[in-house]
């Protein structure tokens, strides 16, 4: 894809996902789809050049669309509300222009300290105390990518808590115990 055609095609999918945006209330909130209807739409094979991208939106709206629940709609009382807006799809957009790999400060310097001042941020925001903000001895975090990622980072907070930090060089966890209930996040079984 030339600079060019990226330009044309990213103008045609932001008008794309504009229009899904403005409209959403027009589909169905859950997929009307059977496993494996979705995969009986493509092709069995890949095919040997790409496809121009007024197919590849055509492709979105003929296959994908019928098998996607749709989370912002306003019926979608499931789970935990993803609550996209135009702003976050831009940042996502950038984010991926750029490619960053930020899991460390030198992979990536403005990545980890926009995150850290992020937080900071919602410290002030929440009304927190300010053992809470990065610049105190016990404070600071991090953003996870989802919830099941944040289920065990907390999971693995209490295990360290619960030994006493021994967890980490013994690597004993027969006697820990974990309770959650029913209704406890889906990777919580995992």
């Amino acid at each position: 894809m030339t600079p060019e055609e990226f330009r044309t095609h990213g103008h045609a999918l932001i008008d794309w996902i504009t229009d899904y945006v403005e409209n959403i209330e027009q589909h169905p909130v859950a997929a009307a789809v059977q496993p494996g209807d979705i995969r009986a739409s493509m092709p069995e094979h890949p095919p040997a050049a790409a496809e121009p991208f007024g197919e590849v939106l055509a492709d979105l709206d003929r296959i994908v669309m019928p098998g996607i629940t749709h989370w912002q709609h306003p019926s979608f009382f499931a789970y935990f509300p993803g609550n996209s807006s135009y702003a976050s799809i831009l940042g996502d957009l950038a984010s991926a222009g750029l490619g960053v790999q930020g899991m460390s400060w030198v992979t990536s310097p403005a990545c980890t300290e926009v995150e850290t001042l992020m937080l900071d941020w919602m410290v002030e925001l929440l009304g927190l105390p300010e053992r809470f903000r990065s610049t105190s001895a016990t404070g600071g975090g991090v953003i996870h990518g989802s919830a099941s990622e944040a289920t065990l980072a907390s999971i693995l907070a209490a295990r360290w808590r619960a030994s006493g930090g021994a967890i980490n060089h013994v690597g004993d966890t027969t006697k820990l115990v974990a309770y959650a209930t029913s209704q406890a996040h889906s990777s919580i079984e995992k």
